[in-house]
């Protein structure tokens, strides 16, 4: 077998665990009524904030819940189905439909603000520190 076989064998299966991953991220929520997916998530911290990053392409971000429960922040809303999937020929469908929610454990500490914004596709969620808020 030459190296340009091995390559694309093993993109191919690079490939595959990727898809699984994103799959399993799709599965059923423990308890949920419906299926619910899970949308992927970057917590950053910065030494007067910390920072979250959502990914939800196509979601109205003023239609998204986020509460904080505990140590965790909590997301969820519905990436709406497009209107043309209705009629359209699929030839490749990943982004996930439906239901989402996400729970996201959070740097223990207090906040004294909560603020959300929309950059590149994202929810990005800010928790400023109360501790940075002293001088």
């Amino acid at each position: 077998m030459d190296n340009e076989s091995r390559n694309w064998m093993w993109s191919e299966a690079c490939e595959m665990l990727a898809r699984a991953e994103r799959l399993q991220q799709q599965l059923f929520e423990p308890g949920a009524r419906s299926p619910q997916w899970q949308p992927p998530v970057d917590v950053l911290e910065t030494a007067r904030e910390v920072l979250i990053f959502v990914a939800l392409p196509g979601v109205n971000i003023d239609r998204v819940e986020t509460t904080i429960e505990g140590a965790a922040l909590v997301l969820s809303g519905v990436r709406q189905v497009p209107p043309e999937l209705r009629t359209a020929a699929i030839h490749r469908l990943e982004l996930p439909q439906g239901r989402f929610f996400r729970r996201v454990p959070i740097p223990a500490g207090r906040y004294l603000d909560v603020r959300r914004t929309a950059a590149d596709g994202c929810l990005v969620v800010v928790l400023e520190k109360a501790e940075a808020g002293r001088g």
